[in-house]
């Protein structure tokens, strides 16, 4: 085929097909419908001689000649990409553009009043959207421009660029007059062996939230799973729960520290396996350079205390 007979926008079907493995999710993403998509595929299809695609359940999957090209498309369009916002000039008093990030639900309450709060001052037309994602999700909706941004403690989430905002660990949350806080308590006024410890922190009763894995992997690892008696969607539900009753829960102390300060909750400290673990932001190879990103990840890292140079 002759070069000029390429669109560049057929290019981009390609990648969002490939990377989606679906055509109608495709066109939602790239904004067309899918009459347009499965018009432009059928043009490249015979452009290149090739199905590129076949139909595979729900979606579609690539032919080996389509996974050959998959790679130098994308950096094509990475690289065409990168040179026109090299020379964009990015200008937030004047950018209404929306931005999406992945957060959970405790990252949505960590970080979000302080983020909101600086694009009103920074950004006054652009938009923030919270997108939570199932986290092997997360890696392709970068990539794909679905998300702008992830933040959290995501180690499932790999080939990505990424930069540690703060580190964390997990504590255990119970109502201030659990007689195991008060038990702990009078442990930790002397030396106390691991066996006595082991034996107190052994009386607890546990809620978890399935969406964090880490949690039920420390209580799997504690041999305390026998003692969740319940599970729940969402940490913001817990601190309620835990108040008016006898369940502890696994929690980042950060946000524990909020909860306990507001008065009928108590942390303790104890040495878990895998308690600590380092909060991050995610971004793709593929929007490295784009001018609004630089300036939101700057700005991301400057609120949480993490010194970056400006773009």
């Amino acid at each position: 085929m002759n070069i000029k007979d390429l669109d560049l926008n057929l290019l981009r079907l390609f990648d969002a097909v490939w990377r989606t493995r679906s055509v109608s999710l495709a066109a939602q993403q790239l904004g067309m419908s899918q009459p347009a998509a499965s018009q432009g595929l059928a043009r490249l299809r015979a452009l290149l001689g090739d199905a590129l695609f076949e139909r595979s359940g729900a979606g579609v999957r690539p032919t080996p000649r389509a996974d050959r090209l998959a790679q130098a498309v994308q950096i094509a369009l990475a690289t065409i990409e990168e040179a026109l916002n090299t020379s964009q000039v990015f200008d937030p008093q004047r950018s209404a553009r929306v931005l999406r990030v992945h957060l959970s639900d405790i990252g949505e309450a960590r970080f979000l009043p302080e983020l909101v709060l600086a694009l009103q001052r920074l950004a006054p037309g652009m938009r923030l959207e919270a997108m939570p994602l199932p986290h092997d999700q997360i890696g392709p909706a970068l990539d794909n421009g679905q998300l702008d941004l992830a933040i959290g403690f995501l180690p499932e989430v790999t080939d990505t660029l990424h930069q540690p905002l703060l580190s964390d660990r997990y504590v255990v949350l119970m109502r201030q007059g659990h007689p195991v806080a008060q038990r702990w308590r009078q442990l930790q006024t002397r030396q106390p062996t691991p066996e006595a410890a082991l034996e107190v922190l052994g009386e607890l009763e546990f809620a978890a939230v399935r969406t964090h894995a880490d949690t039920l992997r420390i209580l799997d690892l504690m041999h305390w799973q026998h003692r969740l008696r319940l599970t729940v969607s969402h940490f913001l539900s817990l601190p309620g729960i835990v108040r008016h009753s006898d369940l502890a829960v696994l929690m980042p102390r950060n946000f524990a520290q909020g909860f306990a300060q507001a008065g009928e909750l108590a942390i303790i400290e104890p040495d878990l396996p895998l308690r600590d673990f380092t909060v991050s932001m995610h971004w793709s190879q593929r929007f490295d350079k784009d001018p609004c990103l630089q300036w939101l990840r700057a700005t991301t890292a400057q609120l949480f205390g993490i010194p970056t140079p400006t773009p």
